[in-house]
């Protein structure tokens, strides 16, 4: 396969701050990343590692917070865009789907005229095209009978359906970029799979960019192609499924990998945790983030300590698969 595609989304240095009577909060820090098109990246991470963070500044969703760095999509910088100029690319340009969809939708309106009017906002079209278009959206999604379910409201759906409206509404106005926050959680396996292969399918027709937000690297496994791991607001390390599956290089992407359960595991084994909590954003540790919790800290010497423990790693190692770590487990890797 060909990977020589264009980049879509370029993320250069994004850190969000949050003000608190405390002091500010730097949930994301110094985030770089890159998004082609026709693929998918996962973002993964424990909660509060900057995911949902991330995906809202690029969506320029964020109020009472300071957004730094570059975003640009299809070469068009969207930091320090107007709300109005936001409004116009959002939905059009890129578009976002959540976690529940039922309280992203509204409970007074039927599904059919929340995506007509969604498509009448960008494209001006009449009514009666914009009603063609959110039924023909909802076809498309696979819901059965679409131009009498589009009559319906939200609360006669089921949890899959509706996750199938919200991505109809998302899809209505042909974006390039889809943002995918964590879309599965709520659901059923069953469920889970089939909205999962649903985006891959629409993906692979339409050439879309995919960012998927989740927790479950089982998500990430099934449809990214590229892996961003999170952990304190700041990547811990890049790499494609496949090398970050075979040959994590980070301790806590380790961690993250012996946690989930195993086929040949006995039934009454214990699920394997990472011991202790993530770190504090509002006092930052001076250096790896991840060290109260690496277990190779356990057996290190004592200079090798106090590197972790006062350094903060950069995001380096071979091309393709940097870790923000001072002994990544890179084949070779020095410190």
């Amino acid at each position: 396969m060909d990977d020589r595609r264009e980049t879509l989304l370029s993320v250069r240095d994004l850190t969000v701050t949050f003000p608190t009577r405390h002091g500010p909060v730097r949930a994301v820090d110094s985030l770089s990343f890159d998004v082609r098109r026709g693929r998918t990246l996962g973002i993964v991470g424990e909660s509060g590692s900057g995911k949902s963070v991330t995906s809202l500044a690029m969506m320029g969703l964020h109020t009472g917070a300071a957004v730094t760095g570059s975003v640009t999509l299809g070469g068009r910088e969207l930091i320090g865009l107007s709300e109005r100029e936001l409004n116009a690319l959002r939905g059009r340009k890129m578009a976002m789907i959540f976690q529940d969809p039922l309280s992203s939708l509204h409970p007074y309106y039927t599904v059919g005229e929340q995506i007509a009017e969604h498509h009448r906002v960008h494209f001006r079209s009449s009514r009666a095209a914009a009603r063609r278009r959110a039924v023909a959206a909802l076809g498309e999604v696979g819901i059965p009978e679409p131009r009498r379910r589009a009559g319906e409201y939200p609360h006669q759906f089921s949890g899959g359906m509706r996750q199938r409206v919200m991505i109809a509404m998302a899809l209505a106005c042909e974006p390039d970029l889809l943002i995918a926050d964590e879309p599965t959680t709520a659901l059923d396996v069953t469920v889970q799979a089939q909205i999962l292969e649903l985006i891959a399918r629409l993906q692979q027709e339409r050439g879309l960019a995919v960012i998927m937000i989740t927790h479950d690297l089982g998500v990430v496994a099934r449809v990214a192609h590229e892996v961003l791991v999170m952990y304190g607001g700041r990547a811990a390390e890049q790499a494609s499924v496949d090398a970050l599956f075979a040959a994590p290089a980070h301790p806590y992407t380790r961690g993250l990998l012996d946690s989930l359960p195993r086929l040949d595991d006995a039934d009454d084994a214990p699920l394997r945790a990472i011991p202790g909590s993530p770190p504090s954003l509002l006092h930052p540790a001076p250096g790896c983030a991840f060290a109260p919790r690496c277990p190779r800290l356990a057996s290190a010497g004592g200079d090798e300590r106090s590197r972790c423990e006062t350094e903060r790693p950069p995001l380096r190692g071979p091309a393709g698969h940097p870790a923000a770590c001072h002994f990544p487990a890179h084949e070779g890797s020095t410190s």
